[in-house]
C-alpha cells in the first residue's frame, strides 16, 4: 500500500458503516447508496459464497476481512476454522464481536496485522481478497501470497477503471485514503504468474471478480491434503 496508516486510519472511522453494507444496522442514505454504487459487493459477497464449497470441514483464510462478515458466514455454513486479517483494529474489534453474536466465535480468528508484513503459517482451502486489492500500491506480491498460501481456490476483487461510478469514487477517496483502479489488461497480465492454475476474470458491476483455482484440487470432493 502506497500509506498504509493513512487507510487504515481511514478504514478505522468507517468500520460502522462499512458494517451495514452486509446487513447492520443502516441509515436511510447508506441503503440508498448500497442501491446506487454498491451492488457489486453484494454481488460478489454472494459469488465468494457460493464458490467456497464444499466448505464443511475446510479453512479459509480472508485478507483485508474488515468486520468480518465473509468469514462468520463461511463459519456458520461450516468451515473449521476461519482466519480474518486486517490493519484496521476497529474493523477487527467489530469482526470478533460479531463472530462471538453468530456463535462461531471459536472456529473463527480475528487478527489485527499487515498481511504481507506477517502473514499466517500454513495454507489454507480458500483465501478471499475481497475490497482489499484496491487500496494495494504492489498487487504482485499480494497475489503472489495469496496464491502460496491457497490449497482449492482464491478469489479477488479489483475496482475496474473508467465510468461515472470509478470517477465519483475517485473523488470521494481523493482525501481519505489511496485508491488503485484496472483494467481487465492489466489483470490478465498480473495473473499470469499463476500458471497452470485456471483464472476467471468476470465483470461485476464496478469491480472485476477474479477466481483462481488449482488445477490439482479440481475435481476434489472437499478432501484437504
Amino acid at each position: 500500500m502506497k500509506n498504509p496508516e493513512r487507510t487504515s486510519t481511514f478504514f478505522d472511522g468507517y468500520a460502522a458503516d462499512f458494517s451495514s453494507i452486509y446487513g447492520g444496522k443502516a441509515t436511510l442514505l447508506t441503503r440508498v447508496l448500497s442501491r446506487l454504487f454498491r451492488k457489486s459487493m453484494v454481488m460478489r459477497y454472494v459469488r465468494t459464497l457460493e464458490g467456497c464449497r464444499p466448505i464443511e470441514g475446510c479453512s479459509v483464510l480472508d485478507v483485508g476481512c474488515g468486520p468480518g462478515h465473509y468469514g462468520i458466514a463461511l463459519a456458520r455454513m461450516g468451515a473449521a476454522r476461519v482466519v480474518g486479517i486486517d490493519f484496521a483494529r476497529a474493523m477487527i474489534e467489530l469482526a470478533r464481536r460479531k463472530a462471538e453474536a453468530a456463535g462461531v466465535a471459536r472456529s473463527c480468528e480475528f487478527v489485527c496485522s499487515d498481511f504481507m508484513a506477517d502473514p499466517p503459517a500454513g495454507q489454507f482451502d480458500y483465501t478471499v481478497v475481497m475490497g482489499f486489492m484496491d487500496y494495494v500500491r504492489d498487487p504482485a506480491a499480494v497475489i503472489q501470497r495469496v496464491l502460496a498460501l491457497t490449497r482449492r481456490k482464491a478469489f479477488f476483487s479489483f475496482p475496474a477503471e473508467g465510468g461515472l461510478l470509478a470517477w465519483q469514487r475517485k473523488i470521494r477517496y481523493r482525501r481519505k485514503c489511496d485508491l488503485f483502479m484496472y483494467r481487465q489488461e492489466q489483470l490478465l497480465k498480473l495473473f499470469e504468474s499463476a500458471h497452470p492454475a485456471r483464472v476467471e476474470i468476470d465483470r461485476m458491476a464496478r469491480d472485476f471478480f477474479v477466481t483462481v483455482t488449482d488445477p490439482r484440487r479440481q475435481g476434489d470432493n472437499g478432501e484437504k491434503t
